[in-house]
């Protein structure tokens, strides 16, 4: 695996760990308890993150482009251990992506996406910017 290939993986691997992290810090009643001035639960924002993630990797594993926000309401995942659950099966999506990416050519092949043709690497970053914002929110509104 490339070097850029490897920081992608990596920092997508930070998200898992923060989604993971931020749902297990917290008491299991209070996951989607709204206690920040941007009215956004600690769980909701982890769990918006996640879609960003699953979205991309859907795409490009299985040209499933569907925004998971159907799927993902706080109403179905409504214990802690659902959430996991949920960030698991995102992360192994996300991996089975980076399993035929070998070297950092592999991030300039384009991949047609709802928008339109884009390289991966550009793709990643997107996806790892909008994913960030998810969290950064809960960051600067505690």
């Amino acid at each position: 695996m490339g070097r850029l290939t490897a920081w992608f993986d990596l920092e997508f691997a930070r998200l898992y760990t923060n989604w993971r992290k931020i749902v297990e810090d917290l008491e299991p009643e209070n996951i989607y308890q709204t206690s920040s001035r941007a009215g956004i639960s600690r769980g909701e924002q982890a769990l918006r993150s996640a879609r960003v993630v699953e979205q991309t990797f859907g795409g490009i594993t299985a040209n499933l482009w569907d925004d998971p926000f159907e799927w993902t309401l706080p109403e179905n995942l409504t214990t802690p251990e659902k959430l996991v659950e949920y960030f698991d099966e995102v992360e192994t999506t996300r991996r089975r992506g980076f399993e035929s990416l070998r070297t950092d050519d592999d991030l300039m092949k384009e991949v047609m996406t709802p928008a339109g043709k884009m390289q991966l690497a550009s793709l990643f970053l997107e996806t790892l910017v909008r994913a960030r914002q998810h969290l950064n929110a809960q960051l600067q509104n505690p």
